[in-house]
């Protein structure tokens, strides 16, 4: 990780480095993924088949997981997985079906009333990463509320494994959640696939789920053409803020946890204590050597930072600046600190709360916004899975009692027939 010293160096560019993230050429990207979506549009079914052989080295016989592969898979979990599936299961749906809102009915005015509805997003799709590592976990963070939200259609679209199966532990989150619709297609591909509708995949209204630089640029396409997206969620992030009441064992653990995600990831200490950081430089070199990606976080760290700044005020500063996705406050009263951030996905509160836990099974949901866009994006939530439909009433009271601001607004804006709605009810009572 290399050093950046705002401490002693103040100009804007330092400040400019200390929140950069790695550089992609968007124009390639956009063209190679805009290929592969066209040809998914036209040929379907076939596409989905050659591009999953091309990039997972997979022949598929068949693009759904059948009912036998589920029972069997499921069959041969272990106890003690099926256990902590099933403990995370109950803290997410706690925490989310916490979320619902009662309709509230409010009379704007005698004779007018206007309340808001939510109702769940028809047809869904959630999207697994897979490849290198299955996130099963993912399916609970989004199965689990588009379930909670009344979602009719819920499609998972994720890679297969070498031999052309999925993980058990897939499988098992899917049941959980009660997926029914489950799709071996990954990447670029299944985005395409949820996006337009082969003849084995539904179409769907609206995508969800993270992933790598090439399936964020899927969905952002994809989003131009009518279909929906949860946020460009990409590669992986994380910030901490650590005074010297941190433990740079965790520190360090916590870095390595998100650097492992992918060589693309990235993890960012931010700290004015200068003595902490080499001996976090220590523990990240010691337990580097015991994780068995290895390879991956070491990748990683090459574009990952340690921001040494003069104050905690200074900290605050640029990491709302870099708006985090995962925000870790390793600091004396980090919930002061916490007070003052408003640029971040997840915010992770002391020396115990490893950004590990939020990812698995505290509750909140670990499907959040990457590259910055927690300036302006929320994580999935409840709501992402809903659409909020306004209603009003208007009585013949209340109609009388607005009719003539109604009137003069439209008039003024040389909306005639706007008006004309209006005065024609009034003046036929």
């Amino acid at each position: 990780m290399k050093i950046i010293d705002l401490k002693n160096n103040t100009t804007v560019k330092a400040k400019d480095l200390a929140i950069e993230r790695p550089t992609i050429d968007f124009a390639l990207l956009n063209n190679q993924v805009a290929a592969i979506l066209a040809e998914i549009k036209t040929d379907r079914d076939k596409a989905i088949t050659k591009y999953t052989t091309q990039f997972d080295g997979v022949v598929l016989k068949e693009i759904s997981v059948t009912q036998e592969e589920i029972t069997t898979g499921i069959a041969s979990l272990s106890i003690e997985i099926k256990q902590a599936i099933d403990i995370a299961a109950r803290n997410i749906h706690l925490f989310h079906e916490a979320q619902k809102e009662p309709i509230k009915q409010i009379e704007t005015m005698p004779g007018i009333v206007c309340w808001r509805k939510s109702v769940g997003i028809e047809k869904v799709g959630l999207y697994i990463p897979g490849g290198s590592a299955p996130l099963f976990s993912t399916i609970l963070m989004l199965g689990i509320p588009a379930s909670i939200a009344g979602c009719k259609e819920v499609v998972l679209c994720t890679p297969p494994n070498k031999d052309g199966s999925l993980h058990p532990a897939v499988l098992y989150a899917a049941s959980v959640a009660g997926i029914e619709k489950i799709f071996k297609v990954g990447g670029v591909q299944a985005i395409g696939a949820m996006a337009y509708g082969t003849e084995t995949i539904p179409k769907v209204y609206k995508i969800f789920g993270p992933g790598n630089q090439y399936v964020t640029t899927a969905k952002q396409l994809v989003l131009q053409e009518g279909v929906a997206i949860d946020m460009p969620a990409g590669p992986s992030e994380v910030c901490i803020i650590a005074d010297n009441t941190a433990n740079p064992s965790f520190i360090a653990s916590d870095l390595l946890s998100q650097a492992e995600h992918g060589a693309d990831s990235q993890v960012v200490l931010i700290t004015w204590d200068e003595a902490i950081i080499p001996l976090v430089r220590i523990e990240l070199d010691r337990q580097l050597n015991l994780i068995s990606r290895k390879d991956i976080a070491s990748k990683a760290l090459q574009n990952s930072t340690i921001v040494l700044v003069d104050c905690k005020e200074d900290a605050i500063i640029v990491a709302n600046n870099y708006a985090a996705e995962h925000l870790i406050i390793n600091c004396l009263q980090p919930e002061l600190i916490a007070e003052n951030i408003v640029n971040a996905g997840s915010i992770f509160l002391g020396n115990y709360a490893a950004e590990s836990i939020g990812d698995y099974a505290s509750g909140t949901n670990h499907t959040l916004p990457t590259n910055g866009f927690a300036k302006a994006y929320s994580g999935v939530s409840l709501d992402s899975f809903v659409k909020k439909i306004t209603h009003q009433y208007v009585s013949k009271e209340g109609i009388k009692g607005i009719a003539k601001t109604v009137i003069t607004m439209a008039n003024a804006e040389g909306l005639d027939a706007h008006a004309n709605a209006v005065s024609i009810r009034v003046s036929n009572d």
